[in-house]
């Protein structure tokens, strides 16, 4: 099982003590200028007590302020590990999302999903650098699909990475295209800036909030 985390904890914390460190330099710079008023004061016309507790109002909403981003600092990291955790499992399974394919020779588990109204399917395949390899006509259904790899003349795709679209038709016309849903074995869960990442074969990333589907492997 590999489970890996790239800095998660890092990826929060580090902006949320930027503004800590902020808020506290503002907040002595604040008691700063408030001591030189006091002592600089007119005597025959000194600052009234009411201005006194409006600025001790503001001096002690920085220094709340200082303490709520420490907080949350530290639930951010902590709620961090413990998704890390939970994801740990999905290692070895496999998951759904719609996103490029590792074809290595095997059959891929697709869930293509045509519009309502279509009468027919097509599965268009592309390579890594964009070129059309395969169109291969599907059942109009939403039913799992096992896709085994051909190119348009039926011999197998050499080993890589594609993107499967479905072209939904409608009397002769493509009335919608989709990127295709298939199952894919995680092999890796990675933490980030960008949020939890899974890891398919080939390299082929996924955001864990885009898993729409997990099973374990037939």
């Amino acid at each position: 099982m590999n489970v890996t985390e790239t800095g998660s904890s890092t990826s929060y914390s580090k902006p949320a003590g930027q503004a800590a460190n902020a808020l506290s330099s503002d907040f002595t710079t604040f008691l700063k200028m408030l001591t030189v008023q006091m002592q600089n004061q007119d005597p025959l016309n000194p600052m009234e007590s009411t201005e006194y507790a409006m600025q001790l109002a503001t001096f002690s909403g920085v220094e709340q302020q200082v303490q709520t981003n420490q907080l949350l600092e530290s639930l951010a990291a902590q709620f961090s590990l413990v998704g890390m955790s939970q994801l740990a499992g999905w290692v070895g399974q496999e998951a759904r999302a719609a996103a490029d394919v590792w074809y290595a020779g095997r059959p891929v588990t697709l869930a293509p999903n045509p519009v309502a109204n279509a009468d027919r399917a097509v599965l268009v395949v592309k390579d890594a650098e964009g070129n059309t390899v395969s169109r291969e006509e599907l059942p109009v259904s939403a039913e799992l699909y096992q896709w085994l790899g051909g190119d348009a003349e039926g011999d197998p795709l050499p080993e890589g990475r594609y993107s499967l679209t479905l072209e939904s038709w409608r009397d002769g016309e493509v009335v919608q295209e989709d990127p295709v849903e298939h199952y894919g074995r995680v092999i890796e869960a990675r933490g980030g800036s960008g949020g939890v990442r899974l890891v398919f074969e080939g390299g082929i990333e996924v955001l864990a909030a885009e898993i729409t589907a997990l099973r374990s492997p037939p």
